[in-house]
């Protein structure tokens, strides 16, 4: 059965019968609540006994907030599922609920956001539902607008399944242009069903506090740098470190003809009897934009 955003958008997929099927699977919680405590752990918010404000992108009917509720956070949920957040609001959710398209920013204020989580929602950014849907905007706008609202060193973990490789680096990119640090860390790489990928970024450069942790093995266990070597060979990696390479503008030549040009166009004009200005240190000179 093919994933549910090769199906119809996600405001039409999860219509108000699937997301009470959705919330009722018990498979579905569970799978559910063990990404989402691996995403917390991932985030790595300092043990200090302070409650942090975090996103839930993504949210759906609010079984990954539980999660945030249950270790003590507060935490706004996005989703853009109308019946997903009427569920949400029938099993009284702790967090605060907006509807809302990722794919059109977030629209916080800047800094103002500890950390982010969101389970199996980016990819759907990678889909253009409308006619005027472009998957490189709309995630160019979702990063730039997650970057602006985390605080300085913030982390955010997204979960998600790409189709492809080239829509998994489309992803990466994206992020990586809007001024994240990170990467890709894999959890059981070797495994059709149970392979995970989480997209860790950081809000700012990198540094010895933005390394990656390891992925998870087949037992649960971390991979050690011995199983990085071998999985590398398979094309199946635990962690992927992209650096930020923000494309330098390059300059231009203006359409100005230079000091050469104007001199020889003078002196063409003298010859056919025209009245020209006479030379001197400033013939040619470029004029500053502002007197």
């Amino acid at each position: 059965m093919p994933r549910p955003e090769f199906q119809a958008p996600p405001d039409v997929f999860y219509n108000e019968s699937e997301a009470r099927k959705y919330t009722t699977s018990s498979r579905i919680i569970e799978i559910q609540s063990r990404i989402s405590e691996r995403a917390l752990e991932l985030l790595a918010l300092p043990n200090d006994g302070v409650p942090k404000l975090l996103l839930d992108i993504g949210c759906g009917s609010g079984l990954s907030g539980e999660t945030l509720t249950e270790h003590g956070h507060h935490w706004v949920g996005y989703d853009i599922s109308k019946s997903m957040l009427d569920v949400a609001l029938e099993r009284e959710t702790e967090g605060d609920l907006l509807l809302a398209d990722m794919g059109q920013g977030l629209g916080l204020r800047p800094g103002v956001i500890d950390g982010a989580i969101s389970i199996s929602a980016v990819q759907w950014l990678c889909n253009a539902d409308k006619s005027s849907h472009d998957p490189r905007l709309r995630l160019k706008a979702f990063f730039g607008s997650l970057y602006r609202c985390l605080a300085r060193g913030a982390r955010a973990v997204l979960q998600f399944y790409a189709d492809n490789v080239k829509q998994s680096e489309m992803i990466v990119t994206f992020a990586m242009r809007a001024g994240f640090a990170g990467g890709v860390v894999v959890d059981w790489p070797h495994s059709s069903k149970a392979k995970k990928c989480y997209l860790v970024l950081t809000c700012g450069p990198p540094s010895i506090n933005t390394s990656l942790p390891k992925g998870k093995g087949e037992n649960g266990e971390m991979c050690s740098d011995d199983d990085d070597e071998s999985s590398d060979e398979d094309g199946d990696k635990t962690v992927g470190i992209y650096e930020r390479n923000r494309s330098k503008r390059q300059k231009t030549k203006t359409n100005g003809k230079g000091k050469d040009w104007l001199l020889k166009k003078k002196e063409q004009m003298r010859r056919r009897g025209h009245d020209v200005p006479a030379d001197t240190k400033y013939t040619g000179r470029k004029r500053k934009t502002y007197f």
